[in-house]
């Protein structure tokens, strides 16, 4: 799987140029191209374009002399195609030659992108959504599978700390996503004190408007049966991560390891988008025998919403913060993301736990 190049080592006129794009407006000065963009727009689109510029460095063609946008040319974009094909579906693949176009029209709006134009509308042509019945799977199930992995590694005690460690994160990371199937840039972007905050004896998400695609607030309530996972995950599994072994209690708010990433990597590093995205996916494939991407849960959640509530036919619309006019009659006030995502959160954690 590709990763994404850095804004930190795209080449130099490139960087300036989206960094410009991005400049709001002040005063009478208009703002860049991109300015009056959402940030999660903004976020995408230069991850898109750091795969790209990432199947140049893998082929030494990164010319960090190059022009704004002369990197986009006929030669490196059919290098590009043929690197990520046979690992993203046609549906991902057209739209992220779409937004290479995009980031291209900023980058260098003089260029002519005729050609680009037409593989992009050829690729448009052929995308089509791979049928993912087999990798739809019952909230309740994944929630068992995430506390059955910390216990397993609990008992482990032949394993590296390390490993195990390793593991202990995984499990909440998974039983948490089956309860609050969230976007995974929010979701792996979780901040202890910011965004993923201890209230009383409940933990919570909370997410403000501006980082929610749909702009809209969005809070969580994490079940109070994910406790003994997340606190076992906070107190000794994330400080072994991150190279600390003191031992410490939940309620000491000053202490340093209670902020920063809630997903630390082996080093203790902050993982990355892409980085909790293949820990979902290869510990599900493991632990339940099929690879689960994050949006396979959001689809495995409106799924076991409908399945277990169908009396409530807004329930999936709401827990997965859509608002479709189809689904979303004008005389129905669409319940908020808090109470959905509790109810929901009940009914599963009710059949999980028998």
């Amino acid at each position: 799987m590709i990763t994404s190049l850095p804004l930190d080592g795209w080449p130099a006129d490139d960087r300036l140029a989206w960094l410009r794009a991005c400049e709001p407006g002040v005063g009478w000065r208009r703002g860049g191209a991109a300015s009056r963009w959402k940030p999660i727009t903004r976020e995408d689109l230069e991850r898109r374009y750091g795969y790209f510029l990432e199947s140049l460095r893998e082929r030494g063609a990164l010319d960090p002399q190059a022009g704004a946008g002369r990197l986009v040319t006929p030669e490196n974009v059919d290098c590009y195609i043929k690197r990520v094909r046979s690992g993203w579906t046609s549906v991902t693949l057209a739209g992220s030659v779409r937004k290479l176009q995009t980031m291209a029209r900023i980058l260098a709006p003089a260029s002519d992108l005729e050609w680009l134009t037409e593989i992009a509308n050829d690729l448009d042509l052929v995308a089509y959504p791979l049928e993912r019945f087999d990798r739809i799977v019952l909230s309740e199930v994944l929630i068992r599978a995430g506390l059955t992995l910390v216990k397993e590694a609990q008992v482990a005690r032949s394993h590296r700390p390390i490993r195990r460690a390793g593991q202990i994160r995984d499990g909440p990371m998974i039983a948490m996503l089956a309860f609050c199937p969230i976007r995974l840039k929010n979701f792996s972007e979780l901040e202890l004190g910011h965004s993923f905050v201890r209230e009383r004896d409940r933990w919570t998400i909370t997410l403000p408007g501006v980082e929610v695609k749909n702009g809209r607030t969005d809070l969580r309530l994490i079940r109070q049966r994910l406790n003994p996972a997340i606190g076992l995950y906070l107190t000794w599994a994330r400080p072994r991560l991150m190279r600390h072994t003191g031992e410490f209690m939940i309620g000491e708010e000053q202490y340093p390891l209670l902020t920063g990433p809630l997903w630390v990597g082996q080093y203790g590093e902050a993982l990355s988008y892409g980085s909790v995205e293949r820990r979902i996916m290869e510990t599900t494939r493991f632990f339940i025998g099929r690879s689960l991407s994050p949006h396979d849960f959001q689809r495995s959640g409106a799924f076991t919403a409908r399945y277990r509530a169908g009396s409530e036919p807004h329930l999936a619309s709401g827990l997965l913060q859509h608002q479709d006019k189809e689904l979303v009659d004008e005389n129905y006030n669409l319940a908020s993301s808090l109470e959905v995502a509790d109810l929901f959160g009940e009914w599963i954690d009710n059949i999980a736990g028998s």
